[in-house]
Formats: structure tokens, sequence, C-alpha cells
């Protein structure tokens, strides 16, 4: 085989981020925009412009989504199994709130009507605002640790409800998702709108760059002042190395780890401020590109924060931390991570050129003279 089994654990690692990476940024700005809807579009043409804005991508864009879970399922199938068992009701409502999102591009403009259209967009604002919330409570619940513990069978038990993982940081790590995502979307808008549509999306994009800044700020103190966190103190080698075979030991400050051992990964926080404070300086100049590079910045900065925090656990267990999943124990077999990885190295490739090319060629400015000249073809 090309690689040892080190390598492949480090490179799936490293796979998943990017598919995760891709969801965020492309179908973030999808529910960015999702959720500012309501409150930019003033009149039902101004909401056709954002909802024919999104019409043409947001399908394609949740393949990143599909592909992250596939490639959960595949690399890690413990993680897929103890996430799916314990957090089945968080994931139900993200997955209520995908299903919400079709039906308010497919359907609004169906009927013309004001009632049914108020209502379909209101179902696309909580059908983007609750993923995007709970996507943050779930990377603020992996820093506290899940409350699941192993077998000697490696069969994960929880204890602990839905509402016990609504803790005022995990609540905070959602704040930041739903303002991170939100700017994302108003910068797309600034992208892609013209006239007093922009505008508003100018402002809105700068108020949630400020949201998101201070409460990234505010969760990087929380870390640094001392909530504990979990560090490997011993790890059998090879291929076979079981969950329960390490030893972990809570330690404050222990998710600061990875960046005192290699400062170079400071530079994951510093994109995400970064991106961010790009977004409210840049926002209303020139045709739009520089605050969407901004904030795409930042959404690659807040992710990689996030991963390289953690790294190398996967799901930290809050009430058994030997039972916590890391890359090292929780990973496919070798010959397993093998052929997936020459799936993915001749398939992703071929998505992101797809995508690319989609976004190019139905690139350019939506506005409300177009929609209302082509109001029988359009959204």
């Amino acid at each position: 085989m090309l690689f040892d089994y080190t390598t492949l654990q480090l490179i799936w690692w490293g796979l998943v981020a990017v598919l995760l990476i891709g969801f965020a940024l492309t179908d973030g700005f999808d529910m960015g925009a999702g959720m500012l809807m309501p409150f930019l579009g003033q009149t039902d043409t101004e909401r056709r412009v954002i909802v024919n804005v999104l019409g043409p991508h947001w399908d394609g864009n949740q393949v990143w989504f599909i592909l992250a879970g596939g490639a959960l399922f595949a690399a890690w199938p413990m993680v897929y199994a103890a996430a799916f068992s314990g957090l089945y009701i968080p994931l139900l409502l993200v997955l209520f709130g995908l299903i919400l999102r079709p039906g308010g591009f497919e359907y609004r403009s169906k009927v013309d009507d004001s009632r049914w259209r108020s209502s379909w967009d209101w179902l696309l604002f909580a059908g983007s605002a609750v993923p995007a919330l709970l996507f943050g409570v779930a990377i603020g619940n992996l820093f506290l640790g899940l409350p699941f513990r192993l077998d000697s069978d490696l069969r994960p038990f929880y204890e602990g409800g839905f509402f016990e993982l609504l803790h005022p940081f995990a609540l905070l790590a959602g704040v930041t998702s739903v303002a991170l995502l939100a700017m994302h979307g108003g910068t797309y808008l600034q992208l892609r709108t013209d006239g007093v549509l922009r505008q508003r999306a100018t402002r809105a994009s700068r108020w949630m760059a400020a949201v998101m800044i201070l409460a990234f700020g505010v969760a990087g103190l929380w870390l640094a002042a001392g909530m504990e966190g979990l560090r490997i103190t011993g790890m059998p080698t090879g291929e076979s190395v079981q969950p329960l075979a390490k030893s972990v030991a809570i330690v404050e400050g222990a998710w600061l780890d990875n960046y005192r051992q290699a400062p170079l990964t400071l530079l994951a926080p510093v994109a995400g401020f970064a991106g961010a404070l790009g977004v409210l300086l840049l926002s209303g100049r020139g045709r739009g590109v520089l605050p969407f590079a901004a904030s795409t910045l930042a959404v690659l900065g807040v992710l990689l924060t996030a991963g390289v925090s953690l790294f190398p656990f996967i799901m930290p267990s809050n009430i058994d931390p030997v039972s916590s999943l890391t890359i090292w124990d929780a990973t496919s077999s070798h010959r397993t991570l093998s052929i997936m990885f020459w799936a993915a190295v001749i398939f992703v490739p071929i998505i992101l050129l797809y995508t690319f090319w989609a976004f190019r060629v139905m690139r350019g400015r939506v506005t409300e003279a177009h929609v209302e000249e082509n109001s029988g073809s359009l959204y």
C-alpha cells in the first residue's frame, strides 16, 4: 500500500476537514442568505431576487454535506455510530431544517399569494437558522465533551438528554456559527445583487461580522481562562488499537496544547479574526469580491481553529475520558482507508471542477428587473 496506517489516518482527518469546510463555504452562504432574507427583502420582488441568487446552487452545495457524512461513515464508523445514536434529536432537527429548504426554493413562487410566500420565507429562515445554530452547538459540545461511555464491546451508552447539550459555551458556539454564516451569506449577496438590496446586505454583513468577532473572541477567552480539556497520556501503537486501551487525563487548558507545541497553528484563529475584520472594512467597496473573500477566510479560520484545538480527538467524552474517540483508535482498517483514499482522489477533484464550472456559468448579478421580466421561468 502507498501509505502506512498512521499517514492514512492523518490524511483522512484532513479529507474530512476539507469536506466539512467545503460544506460550510458553499451551503454556508445559502444558509446565511436564507437567514437574512426576511429582513433584507422588504418586497416580494426583493425576496425573489435572493431566492434566485441561491436557487441554482443550493442543491449542489449540499453535496458536500452528503460527502462529509459518507466520509465519516467510511473513515470513522465508530464515530458515526456513536454520534447518530446519542445525538438523535439534534440530528433530526438538523435534518428537518434541511428538508424545509428545498420546499422553500421550489414551491415559494408556485402560488401568487402573499401569505403563501411569506410562510415559505419564514420556513426558509428556520431551515437555515436551525442547522446553523445546531452545527455550532455541536462543535461547542465537543469542547465540553459528550456524556457517553463505551462498554467492553465498544457500544456507546449516553447519559443525559437534549437540553443538557445547551450549555452556555455550546450556545456561544452556536451564536458564533449563526453570525459567521449570516456574515458569509451577506457578503455573497453583496457579490450577486445590486441597488438597495446590496446596501442592506452590506450593513447586515458588517453587523454579523462584529457579532462574530465578539462571540469568537469570548469563546477563545473562555478556553484560555482554564476550561478543562483532554490530553492523551498513553496510546498503544499498531493497526488494532482499541479506544479503551489508551489513557487520558483531564487538564485545564488542554485544548490549547497544539498551539503551544506548534505555534504556526495560531494562524487558524488569526485567519478567523482577520477575515471578519476584513468584512467590516471592505463591505460595500468594489464589486463585492473582496468582502466575500474575507468572509471565506473567516469561515476557513474558524473551522480550522476548532479542528486544531480538538486534534486528535473526534468525540471527547466528559464522563469517561478513556472512551473518547480519536483518529488513532476510531478509524477503519488500513485497507478501507486506502480504497477510500483513491476514491476521494478521483471524485473530489471532479466535484470541485463541476462546482467551479456551475458558479462560473451562472455568475453575475440578479436584479429586480431580471426577476420581473422572467417571472415565469425563475423561482
